[in-house]
């Protein structure tokens, strides 16, 4: 699959993830008006935090999409970084403070609760809504978990790909925060206790204030300029030892300059008797190389430089 692709794929994921928590946040709304549960409310601002995360991560996927120019180099890949943080913390501030916050209310001062009916009915709708886009995630994530062979798991610790591993998440807490929310309902209504419903509220702000961490946590270190997985490391250095006149390569340094974009610089010693035409000639090869195994790698710089024969460096790059 090429880069275009997936980024297609990406801005379905993004749009079908963004139109579902739309039409929720507001059903979930007017039922949690109605019943006057907190964890109704709570779900109503999950899923509005949610919606604002989607158009943040749409303008990451089409901010960062923008081809390179002269102020700009390297592209604008990271750009696409920044808005996925601040998608991150809008979940944080938007969805986690205000179900946590409401929750501790509910649990110190009580609250009027009416019917219960229409909650449950859209909880029940909400679910079928955010399975439809959690399993068009998980569908994402498995193809290219297959194609990277590696686990679903460790594909989204490592992917540069932040809108598909944000949409996954914040599906997964979804999914998680209507059961909760439907659990503190039910307690509410079978107990005559409102303490329930509040605590359901807490348990969703908490869970959405994991995912944030976790989405925070992951942009940054892109931000900083993460470097490829080890795997791929590896096997670029491989290929760049595999070159006839290459004795080794002490140094290799990588970059993620975007989800479709990789930085490859290495100090290179070659064979102290070849001209400077052959080295530029294996350099050129280098390149082809590297780019016919890794789509993604746009920018392959080279230096010849004095090593040790054998004496490469590998098991770079996140493990």
């Amino acid at each position: 699959m090429t880069g275009e692709e997936e980024g297609n794929e990406s801005v379905g994921t993004v749009i079908l993830a963004g139109g579902a928590n739309l039409l929720i946040a507001a059903a979930k709304m007017a039922a949690g008006l109605v019943s006057g549960s907190a964890a109704m409310l709570s779900e109503s601002a999950h899923s509005l935090a949610d919606t604002v995360t989607e158009v943040f991560l749409f303008v990451a996927l089409r901010r960062g999409s923008k081809p390179a120019d002269e102020a700009h180099p390297f592209g604008h890949g990271k750009e696409s970084f920044v808005w996925a943080f601040i998608a991150s913390l809008f979940t944080f501030v938007g969805g986690a403070g205000f179900s946590i916050y409401h929750g501790v209310t509910t649990i110190v001062h009580g609250e009027e609760i009416g019917s219960f009916l229409w909650s449950y009915v859209v909880l029940a709708v909400s679910f079928v809504a955010e399975g439809t886009s959690f399993l068009r995630a998980k569908r994402q994530v498995a193809g290219e978990s297959r194609r990277w062979g590696i686990t679903p798991q460790r594909f989204l610790r490592l992917t540069p790909d932040t809108t598909v591993k944000a949409v996954y998440f914040e599906d997964s807490a979804a999914l998680v925060g209507l059961v909760a929310a439907g659990l503190g309902l039910l307690l509410s209504e079978l107990t005559g206790s409102d303490v329930w419903d509040g605590v359901a509220s807490v348990v969703i702000g908490l869970l959405l204030f994991v995912v944030a961490g976790i989405l925070a946590r992951s942009n940054v270190s892109l931000l900083v300029g993460r470097a490829v997985p080890r795997r791929m490391h590896n096997q670029i250095a491989q290929d760049l030892n595999e070159i006839p006149i290459v004795v080794a390569v002490p140094t290799l340094l990588t970059m993620q300059l975007g989800p479709g974009d990789i930085l490859v610089a290495a100090k290179v010693d070659f064979q102290d008797e070849v001209t400077a035409g052959e080295v530029e000639a294996a350099s050129d090869d280098a390149e082809r190389r590297l780019r016919a195994r890794y789509p993604t790698i746009r920018y392959v710089f080279l230096d010849p430089t004095r090593g040790t024969a054998g004496r490469s460096h590998v098991d770079g790059g996140v493990e």
